[in-house]
């Protein structure tokens, strides 16, 4: 008989042969299991689901109800081999969420930045997040993409970069302006001279010469903001290290809305760029600055036929 244990184990395997990475998944429903085996139930209800999805007691409902849409996933799966499984239906701990209003970062601020970066205690460690964020910013690149690159995916004489490591594991090729192959080329010979045998093929190493840790990256980044005395716009619009990314997205679409150029026939090739599997991801920024709302209400307006 197999256990909920095995249950776990091939819906994982079933998940990930779709694309999926599911490292938080994979963390919650252990404990899930491990809750289940604890109270010695044999299979999923509603209320050993509720019940576990609900910890700990003082936990926000949106974490609750994350918790309970990552378990009714499995429940779902094992439904399909036994009916006695029950699935928790949809609207049970409803959370309905709202995206972070991106903080647009200014020419000025990626200067403050990097600027700012300069002053980190060990010159390898300044190197590195001084080309580690010129290169966010100027690529659109998630967190995890930049930190997973190693140096062979680096191609000096054709200015291309690979990932390897895209979402839903898809990997891409970024053409990259000549300034940008010249501070990365620069950032290399300085790892060479700091670092000559780093521990790791990672492109982007700490001053011990290890890949980057994302939590270690953020924590350093949130430093900087503040030392380059970056504000934030209102409670809901603070600088993050993921909104590099929506900066790069949002002032690709300003310029092309100030160039005159059709919008809707490019966003396919920034939703290409950008790694965005379904492109209604990338259609998100349209509507994601205020910047761009204004922009896009006046070519409405001059449009033949338009109306204000």
């Amino acid at each position: 008989m197999r256990t909920l244990r095995d249950s776990l184990v091939d819906y994982l395997t079933m998940r990930r042969a779709l694309g999926y990475k599911l490292r938080r998944h994979q963390k919650l429903l252990a404990q899930f299991v491990d809750y289940l085996d604890g109270i010695e139930a044999a299979r999923v209800t509603l209320e050993n689901a509720l019940a576990w999805a609900r910890l700990p007691t003082n936990g926000s409902v949106r974490w609750w109800a994350s918790r309970l849409s990552i378990a009714r996933g499995f429940a779902t799966y094992l439904h399909t081999i036994d009916p006695a499984h029950q699935v928790p239906p949809a609207d049970v701990l409803p959370y309905r969420s709202h995206r972070t209003t991106p903080y647009m970062y200014t020419d000025q601020d990626i200067t403050a930045l990097i600027t700012a970066a300069d002053t980190l205690r060990f010159p390898l460690r300044a190197a590195t997040y001084k080309t580690l964020i010129g290169l966010l910013a100027v690529t659109g690149m998630r967190v995890g993409e930049a930190i997973s690159l190693n140096c062979d995916d680096l191609d000096l004489g054709q200015n291309v970069l690979t990932v390897r490591t895209g979402k839903f594991g898809k990997s891409r090729e970024l053409p990259l302006h000549i300034t940008t192959m010249q501070s990365l080329r620069t950032y290399l010979h300085c790892r060479g001279h700091l670092r000559p045998t780093p521990n790791t093929p990672a492109l982007f190493v700490s001053a011990a010469g290890t890949r980057l840790l994302y939590c270690n990256v953020n924590w350093t980044f949130l430093k900087l903001v503040d030392l380059a005395g970056l504000r934030s716009g209102s409670a809901s619009r603070r600088p993050r290290l993921h909104d590099l990314r929506h900066s790069f997205a949002l002032h690709t679409l300003l310029d092309w809305y100030n160039a005159g150029v059709d919008v809707q026939s490019r966003l396919p090739l920034l939703s290409t760029y950008l790694g965005h599997v379904n492109p209604g991801a990338t259609y998100w920024y349209l509507s994601a600055a205020p910047e761009l709302m204004i922009l896009a209400s006046n070519r409405l307006e001059k449009a033949p036929g338009g109306q204000s």
